[in-house]
């Protein structure tokens, strides 16, 4: 066994031991992670064991609220291949949870993922008792992957991504990586450089597909007009008003962005500002800044349609789950946490409402969206606030041409679907090992 892992799992499990007792009192005393806890420790309720019946039976882990998405659009390309199939989705947060349930209703059980620790995972793998276990993204976790493939469970990787800031942080522990990696089946990857990335870490090249990203497939269904329509009611647009989106923003930039919607304000005094922060409880820390800058603002939580009307220009974004509708009223959008070195936000979702796309020079997490829109003439990127500023000024003086980035972004997204199905593919190649 890898000297490195005996490590991993020893110190994992005295942290684990040494600090419970101090956990129980912080739950029991926040109400934190009190939802889910016996699930994060691998029991799982009678109410979704009981039903575990169905095959081949598929254990997805997407922890994120975009690998949900990822996932989402991969379960439903499953269900068809194998209507049969029983599927458990597993997710680290309230929030993942939520979304999950929400989308996959019945048909799919939806679980907290147990904390990796060794008897943890072993106790959640002996209640499941799954045939393929599908990690998407990134997620990357050894214990629970050494003892899934102890117990001979067929384990994928798909959606798959390493950005160049994490891969840093994996070749600094590469033997180790190396031995977990080499107990995966398939790696079913987004890009070319994925692919290189994940070889550099020790993964087979023979079990290496690339694949393309499965939540293009979504989008497209998922921008319907009503969504904009209901959007302009609710936050009181005038269709003439010209409205600019900052969405995902990080530390350092709401200050940047607010500096240039100053300066765009001076050509287009009637445009209306959204600020959705990445993080919503900076939504005070934003609020300052704005008064700072001699701003009005309004917080969407405060928004209620007809009783409670948009009558400022700025708008602070404090709730979940809605940049992806907010998109729909923008007439230019710019993604965040790209103007600042944080990896960027996902392009496409504006794209496939038919916006125009801004976004600084850090989009690494998001490199193949970004080619993508730039292959197609779609994407604009600005280095500086008075780029920014320059670019929305120049997008709103010419409508065409802001029309054509617009039309140009959508279409980029429409080329490239199906993702979701080659991924689908690489588990049903597994699925059909284990039946065979």
């Amino acid at each position: 066994m890898n000297i490195f892992y005996i490590a991993y799992v020893l110190i994992t499990t005295c942290i684990f031991l040494i600090f419970w007792p101090v956990f129980l009192l912080y739950v029991r005393l926040t109400g934190r992670y009190r939802d889910g806890l016996y699930e994060r420790l691998g029991w799982i309720s009678p109410s979704i064991k009981s039903p575990l019946s169905g095959s081949p039976r598929i254990w997805m882990h997407a922890a994120s609220l975009g690998e949900i998405r990822g996932a989402e659009a991969v379960v439903g390309v499953l269900k068809k291949l194998f209507p049969g199939c029983y599927i458990i989705v597993s997710t680290m947060t309230e929030h993942g949870r939520n979304l999950a349930s929400d989308i996959f209703g019945k048909e799919v059980r939806v679980i907290y993922a147990p904390f990796d620790i060794i008897f943890l995972v072993r106790r959640a793998l002996d209640n499941i008792r799954p045939d393929i276990l599908v990690f998407l993204e990134t997620e990357i976790w050894p214990a629970w992957i050494s003892e899934a493939y102890g117990k001979g469970i067929r384990i994928a990787m798909i959606n798959g991504r390493i950005s160049p800031r994490s891969i840093e942080k994996y070749m600094k522990v590469r033997p180790f990586f190396r031995d977990i990696l080499g107990k995966f089946n398939v790696f079913s990857m987004i890009t070319e450089e994925d692919k290189r990335r994940i070889i550099s870490m020790g993964a087979d090249p023979q079990k290496i597909f690339v694949n393309g990203n499965a939540k293009f497939d979504l989008l497209t269904g998922l921008a319907e007009d009503s969504i904009e329509r209901d959007m302009r009611k609710l936050f009181n647009l005038e269709d003439a008003a010209p409205v600019l989106i900052a969405g995902s923003t990080r530390t350092g930039e709401e200050a940047m962005i607010i500096n240039a919607y100053r300066k765009v304000l001076k050509e287009f005094p009637e445009t209306v500002l959204f600020i959705a922060p990445r993080h919503i409880e900076r939504a005070k820390e934003i609020a300052s800044l704005i008064k700072r800058n001699q701003f009005e603002y309004q917080l969407r939580s405060e928004l209620k349609g007809d009783s409670v009307k948009r009558d400022k220009q700025v708008v602070i974004v404090d709730t979940f789950g809605e940049l992806f509708k907010l998109y729909s009223i923008g007439a230019i959008v710019f993604c965040g946490a790209s103007l600042v070195p944080q990896g960027g936000q996902n392009p496409l979702e504006p794209a496939v409402w038919g916006k125009p796309v801004l976004y600084g020079p850090s989009m690494e997490d998001f490199l193949d969206a970004r080619a993508l829109l730039e292959e197609n003439n779609a994407g604009i990127e600005v280095s500086s606030p008075e780029m920014l500023a320059e670019k929305v000024i120049m997008l709103l003086n010419n409508p065409v041409l802001m029309q054509g980035y617009g039309v140009r972004a959508r279409d980029a997204v429409l080329k490239n679907r199906n993702a979701a199905g080659r991924h689908a593919a690489a588990i049903a190649g597994l699925i059909r090992i284990c039946i065979d």
